[in-house]
């Protein structure tokens, strides 16, 4: 698996308040494009949609340590599925057996990696953003 280069550090702070902060300004940008479901496209997929609102219903469920772990990659996360091309590590759902996982790998500027996964629904062909965390 490739490893895709992002020109964004992780997003600094020390709380969970100054970090959904600044991750709401992305969401907000891609909310004012549609009247819809936000979502963006991706160069991997040949500029099909990614869906975001499965990611903010993901973080709902995560503690506070783990929402701040998460959104720091945000950033980074939102520019590697736009523009990445590197082949992801794909799998079957083991629970669903009509979805399709991909897991794309990621480094930041200041060498952190990350994972971003993106689920895809056979059925439908639509694809959802859910979820992006660091490598342990």
């Amino acid at each position: 698996m490739d490893i895709f280069n992002s020109k964004y550090k992780r997003l600094s702070g020390s709380n969970y308040r100054e970090i959904k902060k600044r991750t709401d300004v992305l969401f907000a940008e891609s909310r004012r494009r549609t009247k819809r479901r936000p979502y963006l496209r991706s160069e991997y997929f040949r500029k099909e949609k990614i869906f975001l609102e499965y990611f903010e219903e993901h973080l709902r469920q995560k503690n506070f340590f783990d929402k701040v772990r998460r959104l720091r990659f945000l950033p980074a996360a939102i520019e590697l599925l736009k523009y990445s091309r590197n082949k992801p590590e794909i799998s079957e759902n083991r629970h669903r057996t009509g979805e399709k996982l991909y897991r794309f790998k990621g480094k930041t500027s200041d060498e952190y990696i990350f994972f971003v996964q993106v689920k895809e629904n056979k059925k439908t062909g639509q694809k959802f953003f859910m979820s992006c965390f660091p490598q342990d």
